[in-house]
């Protein structure tokens, strides 16, 4: 199901290079990162907690995992200032 909060391809094609690609060890993903993404920002956006997020959205441990650990390495202000340097662009 897509929600007002989703990246279009557009704009995760700016940011897309800020994740991990897939490894080629280990197991495979269960959910692509751009799900990830966007249940972040539906849990951001919406002002819910991670417990409260839809079923159709990836769990909430696996998002709140990896939200956690992209707000350390600073990925979230790299987002932002791609996307924001891309709306001034326009």
């Amino acid at each position: 199901m897509r929600y007002p909060s989703d990246l279009s391809d557009e704009e995760w094609d700016i940011i897309a290079s800020n994740f991990h690609p897939k490894s080629k060890r280990g197991r495979p993903r269960e959910h692509a990162q751009k799900d990830i993404v966007n249940a972040i920002l539906y849990t951001l956006k919406g002002g819910i907690t991670w417990r409260m997020m839809p079923n159709d959205l990836p769990p909430w441990q696996t998002v709140y995992d990896h939200f956690s650990r992209w707000s350390k390495r600073g990925v979230w202000k790299l987002v932002l200032d791609q996307l924001t340097v891309r709306l001034v662009e326009k």
